[in-house]
């Protein structure tokens, strides 16, 4: 399809620098299979759900993956040094990230690079460089290990926000509470999952004694998220892997659930991208743990996933192709045109919709 088909006009006011406080106020639109649109809260789920309905959170825990440091190379006539950043994308060893840098066309491979937390007296980290990717993915292999390299980059690194809100703003304290689920708990990801944002423990017991149940899985959002889509047809669109997990006992019990009829209600595109690659094989939800670079656009079959609680996405973006394969391309551009002029704010720290399937 031509990425065309996805572009909306958004304007700039329109993108949250700041999510809406307490988490559960955030505006609501309610999207169903058929019929109108209807403007609710996040706080109104218990009555949008139906009891036996099984909500499936993404229990990533961001880390401060964000990296600024210096590229060092020694000739005859001494050392020089460049100024470069990192962002951590994906963990693929205990020593070794797949990172996206900038400058990346001055790295090359062997190059050592230097990150340090930007004071004199400060930590320091050393890596690598082993490959280059044709997608712009860098391998780094840095001289700790496990956890004492999961301390290092906590000690070094940095949050990182998405682009469209550290281009407008610094990173501050409220930040490293309000970019992290309440119930984030494996470490890895480079980028909230950000639908989970809005949910608070009060919220969470409501939908419990609602009927309402919660399984948890874990996919490690990477940078690659918020790459813009550069090709002009969809085919041509290579994904960047992610790593996930749905544990055994979650994929019996949420299979069960399917077979009993009960809906499966994903938060976040990335639930559902996990749980649409558990499912991908055998159209049954199984045990998954591996890499899944899922692209979904009209058209895909889903197989596991009933509904869908999501924030609103950028244009021409995979994640806006995603919710038109969920929901219909027709019925979401509906949908964000209703948005837009009923002033919802869009993206990380935005308002969400709740999507019922089309098919």
């Amino acid at each position: 399809m031509q990425v065309d088909l996805f572009d909306f006009e958004l304007p700039e006011e329109r993108i949250a620098l700041r999510p809406a406080l307490p988490r559960e106020s955030a505006r609501l639109l309610h999207v169903p299979a058929l019929g109108p649109l209807t403007d609710r809260r996040v706080g109104d789920l218990p009555d949008l759900l139906r009891d036996g309905d099984v909500l499936v959170f993404n229990d990533t825990k961001v880390i401060p993956a964000q990296l600024t440091g210096e590229r060092v190379r020694v000739g005859p006539d001494g050392s020089s040094r460049v100024p470069v950043d990192a962002t951590l994308h994906m963990r693929v060893a205990l020593d070794r990230w797949k990172a996206f840098m900038r400058p990346g066309k001055r790295i090359k491979v062997g190059d050592l690079i230097e990150f340090s937390s930007g004071t004199a007296a400060g930590a320091r980290l050393e890596a690598v460089v082993l490959d280059k990717g044709e997608g712009g993915e860098i391998d780094l292999l840095f001289a700790l290990a496990g956890p004492e390299l999961d301390a290092a980059i906590a000690t070094v690194g940095h949050l990182p926000l998405p682009p469209y809100i550290a281009s407008k703003r610094a990173v501050d304290d409220a930040d490293l509470r309000d970019y992290q689920t309440v119930f984030a708990r494996e470490e890895g990801a480079v980028a909230a999952p950000t639908a989970g944002l809005h949910f608070t423990p009060e919220l969470l017991e409501r939908l419990d004694q609602y009927g309402v149940a919660q399984e948890y899985v874990t996919l490690h959002v990477g940078a690659g998220t918020f790459l813009p889509v550069k090709a002009d047809d969809t085919t041509e669109h290579r994904m960047h892997s992610e790593i996930g997990v749905v544990t055994r006992n979650v994929a019996e019990r949420l299979q069960a659930a399917r077979d009993e009829g009960r809906r499966i209600v994903a938060v976040g595109t990335t639930s559902l991208r996990l749980l649409e690659s558990a499912a991908r094989a055998t159209g049954r939800i199984e045990p998954f743990s591996d890499a899944t670079d899922i692209f979904i656009t009209p058209g895909f079959q889903f197989r596991a996933v009933d509904a869908l609680m999501t924030n609103f996405h950028l244009p021409r973006s995979t994640l806006f192709m995603l919710v038109s394969a969920f929901s219909g391309l027709d019925r979401m551009r509906a949908a964000y045109d209703h948005a837009i002029t009923g002033g919802y704010r869009f993206y990380s720290y935005g308002d969400a919709c709740l999507l019922e399937r089309s098919a």
